[in-house]
């Protein structure tokens, strides 16, 4: 647990790294600012929230999954009289996953049915060729239950009320923030859409039509 950022993120840093510009250079690191809500029975609810970054050539989502045990004690057990603890996990990351990440964090998924994820995200991560990897990877985490959606300004200033060290003062909307965010939204719904047909076709091919 060490190695969690446990402080709050500098504002100057939150501002350059989550930027949703259309041209991010430089920006070679993922910042990743979690929520994690814990239920254990119907009447017990805990949090946990913090973030995270790049560290020694790790991507950030596979630091997570480190951390996992840590963060999600008792994933893998019961809690109240036998009944298996869930969780549901939030991300808000700078860039989307990239292919490897996608893949790794389906299969973890796989193996957790009592976690739920959902993926907020600054930027997209390699995703202007229609055939990248990057694109079928975000496909296999909308399949396998992620909820993939691009940051808005509301999900900008609860960041930033959440995770940064903003002395009270009040997030401001960058130029190009709603306008950017929009563009990417669009382009999001474009790269999911297929996955979103081929349900469509399994659904007709089970009514027979």
């Amino acid at each position: 647990m060490s190695k969690l950022d446990r402080v709050l993120l500098n504002q100057r840093k939150f501002i350059y790294h989550y930027k949703n510009v259309r041209w991010a250079r430089g920006r070679h690191e993922t910042y990743l600012c979690f929520v994690v809500k814990k239920r254990n029975s119907p009447d017990s609810l805990s949090f946990d929230f913090g973030h995270l970054r790049n560290r020694n050539g790790c991507h950030v989502e596979l630091l997570f999954l480190r951390y996992i045990e840590v963060l999600c004690p008792g994933l893998w057990g019961s809690g109240v009289d036998g009944v298996r603890v869930s969780y549901a996990v939030t991300w808000f990351c700078s860039w989307s996953p990239c292919s490897n990440c996608a893949q790794r964090l389906t299969n973890f998924l796989s193996q957790t049915p009592n976690l739920r994820l959902r993926i907020f995200v600054a930027r997209l991560y390699f995703c202007d060729e229609e055939n990248s990897l990057e694109r079928e990877g975000l496909r296999h985490l909308q399949r396998a239950g992620v909820q993939i959606t691009v940051m808005t300004y509301k999900d900008f200033f609860y960041c930033w009320q959440t995770f940064v060290a903003s002395r009270e003062r009040c997030f401001k909307a960058w130029e190009g923030l709603r306008q950017n965010s929009v563009r990417l939204s669009r382009k999001l719904n474009r790269i999911l859409q297929p996955c979103q047909t081929e349900d469509l076709r399994d659904v007709f091919a089970l009514l027979g039509l």
